[in-house]
């Protein structure tokens, strides 16, 4: 007998790569290309270090509130975490307690199975089609929740909104969690149906439209009930989740909706753009709707690509698993200049 019998083992999520060296193009982890808001940087100058002796505010009011604000719901359909990650998992140990399976794509943001996993929940990946796109109809059947990620990573494709719906009201009787990590970039949300479906969850981050990744700042909005369940579990796991620069410059970003606005537009032009010149070294790819495109060249292996872009300086992501998508590259969208170095390279590589 040995205590690693009693361990909990899981195969862990596998983040994208946080490189050491200076002066690489990073299109690899979906991060906005542009600094945070100006106000950001107003409330960081005005904190009061003085402060941090004290544990932060656990109903986390002042960033609640700001959300609620922006989104023009009431604060008791707010909730907030540590990142989406952490209002997801809350979300996977509060809603999914059935013995039956929850489904969610085969090809999807791959942490929904290290959760699953984790938390011994069982579950069945379906399948996209070959246009990676959903079939409402595949989530139709008995099962424990539903989480779908619109648009999808590392796809990039998006579900129409009365699709969305369709999956919703067709599973009633379980939490559907909608993950809208790159809605702001593309996709229509599905906040609106919150009214009308007291089992949906609607999760966003801050990671990608905000461009705060590093202060790991994820929010949800359901019904005040499904809000009051992911509370009373958080209260019962960790009262203090989010720190007080989190709180107050999350506050400060969720405020400047010009600046929002402008920023997700310039990455919005810049994909258009590099879709069009990747088009035209023979690169193939669905219809992005996010910041990132998922792309592959018949002519060429993905890892040689992969292999080559690094050499000079550039790193992407690649996925060997599934091996349908093995040959494909997810780019993040950087600045018009780092875009135009990538396709300098690609053109050095492909001989164009």
């Amino acid at each position: 007998m040995s205590w690693e019998e009693y361990v909990r083992k899981v195969v862990p999520y596998t983040p994208g790569e946080q490189p050491k060296i200076k002066n690489i193009i990073k299109l690899n982890t979906n991060e906005n290309p542009y600094p945070p808001s100006p106000l950001v940087y107003k409330a960081y100058e005005e904190t009061e270090l003085s402060d941090f002796r004290k544990y932060p505010d656990p109903t986390c009011s002042v960033l609640v509130d700001s959300i609620a604000s922006f989104y023009n719901v009431k604060k008791e359909n707010v909730f907030v975490g540590v990142g989406s990650d952490d209002v997801l998992s809350m979300a996977f140990l509060t809603f999914f307690n059935s013995d039956k399976p929850i489904l969610f794509p085969d090809i999807t943001y791959s942490f929904y199975d290290v959760w699953a996993d984790l938390y011994r929940i069982p579950y069945k990946q379906m399948p996209l089609k070959d246009d990676f796109t959903i079939d409402p109809a595949d989530y139709y059947g008995e099962n424990g929740g539903v989480v779908i990620a619109n648009p999808n990573a590392p796809t990039g494709v998006k579900l129409p909104l009365d699709a969305i719906e369709d999956i919703i009201s067709h599973n009633r009787d379980v939490v559907v969690i909608v993950d809208e990590a790159y809605v702001d970039f593309g996709a229509e949300s599905a906040l609106p149906l919150i009214d009308k479906y007291d089992n949906l969850l609607v999760v966003r981050t801050y990671s990608k439209s905000r461009s705060l990744a590093g202060l790991r700042i994820g929010y949800a909005f359901g019904c005040e009930k499904l809000i009051k369940y992911l509370l009373d579990a958080k209260f019962s796991f960790n009262s203090y989740t989010m720190n007080m620069p989190s709180l107050s410059l999350g506050a400060a970003a969720m405020n400047d909706r010009e600046y929002f606005e402008e920023t997700t537009g310039k990455v919005i032009a810049t994909r258009e753009r590099t879709k069009v010149l990747l088009k035209e070294l023979g690169f193939e790819f669905g219809d992005s709707a996010t910041n990132f495109i998922f792309a592959r060249h018949p002519g060429k292996p993905g890892k040689d690509i992969f292999d080559y872009l690094r050499s000079h300086d550039i790193i992407v992501r690649r996925f060997d698993k599934p091996s349908r998508i093995s040959e494909y590259l997810r780019i993040s969208i950087g600045t018009d200049e780092e875009m135009d170095r990538l396709i300098e390279v690609l053109k050095e590589y492909l001989g164009k």
